[in-house]
Formats: C-alpha cells, sequence, structure tokens
C-alpha cells in the first residue's frame, strides 16, 4: 500500500498538502514576515505521534471497558541546535480523567500502543530516545 501526498506551493513559505480528501497549509512563523497559515512542518510530526497513539490508547481502553472522562497527551520534544535541526528525544505525557482509573491498566494500553500498533512512534523510536509518563489528573 502506498500513501501519496501532493504539496503545492501557496506564496511566499506557505504550501498546502493533499492528504486524501483533507487538506493542511504549513507556513513558517510570522517572525520571518510572512503569513504564518500553518503549523511548521517538524510540528506535524509531533501532532502525527500525538494523534497515532491517542486513537490507540482510546480504542484499547474501550476494548478493556475503561471510561475516561478526558484523555489528552502533550509531547515535549529536543530539537538540535544544529543544521539540520532534528529532533533528538521526545517525551510523551498521557493525562487521564476519569473515575477509578487504575495506573496499571493505563500503562498496559499505553504500552501496547508503543510496543505494537502505533507505527510513528516505532518509526522514531529507531533514531530516538521515546519515553513517557502517566498523569491522573483530578
Amino acid at each position: 500500500m502506498k500513501h501519496i501526498v501532493e504539496t503545492n506551493w501557496i506564496g511566499n513559505m506557505a504550501f498546502e498538502s493533499k492528504l486524501g480528501d483533507h487538506k493542511i497549509m504549513v507556513d513558517v512563523n510570522s517572525e520571518k514576515g510572512v503569513d504564518d497559515k500553518g503549523p511548521r512542518p517538524k510540528e506535524l510530526l509531533l501532532s502525527a505521534l500525538g494523534g497515532c497513539t491517542a486513537m490507540d490508547v482510546i480504542s484499547i481502553l474501550k476494548k478493556m471497558r475503561v471510561e475516561v472522562d478526558f484523555f489528552n497527551v502533550a509531547i515535549e520534544a529536543d530539537l538540535s541546535e544544529a543544521h539540520p535541526k532534528v529532533y533528538t528525544k521526545m517525551h510523551l505525557i498521557y493525562q487521564f480523567k476519569g473515575n477509578q482509573l487504575n495506573e496499571q491498566t493505563l500503562k498496559k494500553a499505553i504500552d501496547l500502543s508503543q510496543d505494537k500498533y502505533c507505527g510513528v512512534s516505532a518509526m522514531f523510536r529507531q533514531i530516538m530516545e521515546l519515553t513517557y509518563e502517566i498523569q491522573i489528573l483530578n
């Protein structure tokens, strides 16, 4: 199976990518004197990781019959100083709210995502350290 994405120049430093029936804009930040029409490309990598693992975790928790009232994945990524600037480490913070949440059950769902299902995590783990923590919020 192939994924095909087309990226078209809109003007200045803005580009629009077509992903199937969806479109997403990327641009540089407004500090560079342009329009800031979308996120930076590297930020989309973080979004892809967050979305991939979040979908897994929610799906797994539903199968385990665990209900959550709130779920968020925050990602902290260290960026190298020298060009090409690349992420060197990523840390995921899984945040949950709900009644009687069991940390071991949440950890099992996250581990399944990280070790078995999330292809984005698998790709990133090949090139950098990927760690996580669980926060159960009041």
